[in-house]
């Protein structure tokens, strides 16, 4: 892997990511999986910390499965895009349809891995509770909740990678599971620090513009201090999510774009090795 190779991926997968047929349909699907988490954030205003987390990260597992929908037609129509071919997503559609529909099976491990945590975690919490002897549970145990809310940050970034090594495999391979397994098995175990370097790289537009989007949106939050019934806050945030995933669109293109890449150079390195 040399710079002038990552340089290269980069401008094709940044370029290719400006177009405004992409981007309508992306700011649509990530609006629709937005008011998923506007309306969780509702429900989450006066409700307790369990139920609160629960609503926090449910969400962003349950709009996996719709990522991973949107990264395969993102991605046949990319592969289309560098290959010089007329490409519409009416075709991309169509020709996609029954992976769409498949790939979303994809995310149900990620779901019921994330439900059980949370589960075992109310169980801690229901252990604290209990009189007399609550407190001791509490002292004694006090890394089970902390080894739990790891794991729940681990299956986070576990999404983000599943999305970024799945996707391309699943979008230009089909949905035969054997295929599909093996070709992500040979991808992750192939070269881990280019793996890491490309995913990372991938990750740098998205977290930037999630990190200054994120920030303006919570000072925007602390303006109407007032806004402590769950309909204000619903309506306030939707409003804020409008703009907020209108500017997240591009480096989201961008992600599914540099992982398509990523995955044609590990398949052409694989085939030109002895």
């Amino acid at each position: 892997m040399t710079f002038t190779a990552i340089q290269q991926m980069f401008n094709r997968a940044f370029l290719l990511s400006l177009s405004f047929k992409k981007w309508l349909l992306s700011f649509v699907v990530l609006a629709l999986c937005g008011v998923l988490v506007v309306f969780c954030r509702g429900l989450a205003v006066h409700a307790g910390y369990w139920v609160a987390l629960s609503l926090t990260f449910l969400p962003l597992f349950l709009s996996a499965g719709v990522f991973l929908s949107l990264g395969i037609v993102l991605i046949r129509y990319y592969h289309d895009e560098v290959k010089k071919k007329e490409a519409h997503f009416k075709w991309v559609l169509q020709k996609s349809w029954d992976l769409l529909i498949g790939s979303v099976y994809f995310s149900v491990p990620l779901i019921l891995c994330y439900i059980l945590l949370w589960m075992l975690l109310g169980v801690f919490l229901l252990l604290q509770q209990i009189p007399g002897i609550g407190p001791f549970f509490g002292v004694i145990l006090s890394f089970a909740p902390f080894l739990i809310n790891l794991a729940i940050l681990f299956l986070c970034v576990a999404t983000f990678v599943l999305l970024f090594f799945l996707t391309p495999v699943v979008a230009l391979k089909g949905l035969n599971r054997n295929v599909v397994f093996n070709q992500l098995a040979q991808h992750l175990q192939g070269d881990p620090f280019s793996n890491l370097i490309l995913f990372m790289i991938a990750l740098i537009p998205l977290v930037l513009v999630l990190l200054l989007v994120t920030t303006a949106a919570y000072l925007t939050g602390t303006i109407c201090s007032e806004c402590n019934d769950a309909l204000s806050v619903v309506l306030q945030w939707f409003f804020v999510m409008l703009p907020f995933t209108a500017l997240l669109t591009p480096s989201v293109i961008f992600f599914f774009n540099f992982a398509a890449e990523s995955y044609v150079w590990q398949r052409k390195r694989g085939e030109e090795a002895p």
